[in-house]
């Protein structure tokens, strides 16, 4: 066994210090969750009224105190952005336009021609309710999650305030077509006609929506396109109090590919203080656990990024707008944007914009996670069900740290050979630390032991299993994922509680396999790590405690082999 010497007191650096460390991170992750609880932006709920429809009085960028944000055109004259009312909520429903893909449900509000509600039928709310799809974009109160877009200036141009014109009010995607197209239409006394257009795809979570302009008059029209999302901050349904998922705004900007916009950042104007200049090959997109929603513009056209807060009902605004164009008489301009509304798949992100994919979040070691993601789906082509290949990978990662587990254990097993001369040493010299030490030290040397044998080998381990924590948690295609058996969700809790009373049992066991530590103290904590663990894995979805229990079944085979070899008779303590 491998132990480290600290302050005269010998602490035990096998698995146990493995464990320690994991406790650590973990309860520091819980004091940071109860931090943001008490002291962090709280998310604001609400009281639900269901015949309240979305509040959108949201502009894209403030920049006056009376609430009338302005933007400077190439002729440096003032060109304002929508105006907040005075009114909480939005303009009543003229119309709503439904929308049916195989892949999404849609409601199109004629005022604006929001995107209001969108519904995805290949992903269920629960295993429970196989026929519900789960709820994406909302336009009730408390959970407000809407996309909107239009042209500026606010004056003359149609934003997300206007009235559109339809000729239908049902769409479907019918057997055989590739794409759907919805139309809406919006003219003025002064001959111009824009037609919002989106085009839905078969089998995709893109949706290219279109301005077309059509300048009928006698004057050149000059506007601007813009996009935004509109969100109030509410927890996720179902969501664990055990596990932190990002929730908020994100952006790709020159200096990152991913930028993260909370909205705690949102609330202090972070983005519009900085005052950046506008950038080509951007995005703007609100994420949640499983699910991300992004406005992606043109990659060669340039857009400014902005942020907004509105007070009534604390709903974030996060978008962009683009450069002013001039449409000449009889002449017909296209605006052109893609909106992202889906699963977190990170292929059909990547092909969609540079980044994006980087919204499956897998915190500071993603490269890690991004390789290990790729290798779990592999597996699972082979495989053909996410438990199985969760196992094949853990016992992959455990084959390719196989000779540093080894040197580990063997460093366990030598400091369990000679754990009996231990004990001896510290009955003999008791309170004397100087010579209990000097007398600990020259065992080792005489032995060949090194004390720190044990540390490094799993150090190096830590960033793989922090990496794959992370894919675990965050790929959407474990979602609903069903195992063997009872195990039909491998993202949620084990109902039956099996696999977290196994993963305590194995803990329990890889403690039984090491030698007990000297101080009495460190025995009473040891012993109850594996009763802590099982309790707070009970709550773990259940793809992370298979992980655990496949890992430390290994870890527990390979120790009892080498230590069984180095020590001869292996006597479970």
């Amino acid at each position: 066994m491998t132990l480290c010497l600290s302050e005269g007191n010998l602490i035990n650096m096998d698995n146990i210090r493995l464990i320690l460390i994991f406790t650590l991170l973990f309860i520091l992750l819980l004091i940071y969750q109860q931090w943001q609880i008490d002291y962090g932006q709280k998310p604001v709920n609400p009281a639900p009224v269901a015949t309240t429809p979305l509040p959108a009085d949201g502009n894209p960028v403030t920049s006056q105190a009376n609430g009338l944000p302005t933007v400077m055109d190439k002729t440096h004259q003032a060109t304002a952005l929508p105006d907040v009312p005075s009114s909480q909520t939005l303009l009543p429903h003229q119309a709503i336009v439904s929308v049916e893909t195989d892949v999404l449900k849609v409601a199109i509000n004629t005022v604006g021609g929001d995107i209001r509600q969108m519904a995805l039928p290949k992903y269920p709310v629960s295993l429970e309710e196989p026929d519900r799809p789960f709820q994406l974009l909302n336009d009730s109160l408390p959970n407000v999650f809407v996309a909107q877009s239009g042209l500026l200036p606010a004056e003359y141009a149609p934003t997300h305030q206007a009235i559109y014109q339809v000729n239908a009010t049902q769409y479907r995607l019918a057997d055989g077509e590739k794409t759907l197209e919805v139309v809406l239409t919006w003219r003025n006394e002064q001959g111009i006609q824009v037609d919002k257009i989106y085009t839905f795809t078969r089998g995709s979570y893109v949706v290219n929506v279109k301005h077309r302009v059509h300048n009928n008059g006698e004057t050149p029209w000059q506007v601007r396109q813009y996009a935004q999302f509109q969100r109030t901050q509410v927890a996720e349904q179902g969501q664990s109090s055990f596990i932190h998922t990002y929730m908020g705004g994100a952006i790709a900007s020159p200096s990152s590919l991913y930028e993260k916009l909370s909205f705690s950042d949102i609330s202090d104007d972070k983005l519009n203080q900085e005052k950046r200049q506008g950038w080509a090959n951007g995005w703007a997109a609100m994420i949640q656990h499983y699910f991300v929603s992004a406005w992606v513009p043109n990659k060669e056209e340039v857009f400014n990024y902005y942020t907004n807060v509105i007070k009534q009902g604390q709903r974030y605004v996060l978008g962009f707008y683009g450069q002013l164009e001039t449409i000449e008489p009889k002449a017909t301009h296209e605006f052109n944007l893609q909106f992202y509304a889906g699963p977190k798949i990170q292929d059909d992100l990547a092909a969609l914009a540079s980044g994006l994919e980087l919204t499956v979040d897998y915190g500071w070691f993603w490269f890690i996670s991004q390789p290990l993601f790729w290798l779990l789906s592999l597996l699972h082509g082979m495989f053909g069900n996410w438990g199985w290949a969760i196992i094949v990978l853990t016992l992959m990662i455990k084959l390719a740290f196989f000779h540093l587990s080894a040197t580990s254990y063997k460093s366990m097993a030598n400091m369990r050979r000679v754990q009996p001369r231990l004990m001896s040493i510290k009955e003999r010299y008791g309170d004397d630390r100087a010579k209990m030490n000097q007398a600990l030290m020259d065992l080792y040397k005489k032995e060949k032991i090194n004390p720190l044998g044990g540390c490094l080998p799993i150090l190096v381990q830590i960033p793989v299993f922090i990496a794959l924590y992370w894919v675990l948690l965050e790929s959407v295609e474990l979602r609903q994922a069903s195992f063997i058996l009872w195990l039909d969700d491998l993202s949620r809790p084990d109902p039956f509680f099996v696999l977290p009373l196994i993963m305590g049992a194995t803990m329990l066991l890889q403690h039984k396999l090491n030698p007990a530590p000297l101080d009495p103290v460190q025995q009473k904590v040891m012993m109850a790590l594996p009763l802590v663990f099982t309790v707070f894995f009970a709550f773990f979805p259940s793809g992370l405690v298979l992980y655990w229990v496949v890992n430390n079944s290994l870890s527990i085979a390979q120790q009892w082999v080498i230590t069984k070899k180095v020590v001869g008779e292996v006597k479970l303590d």
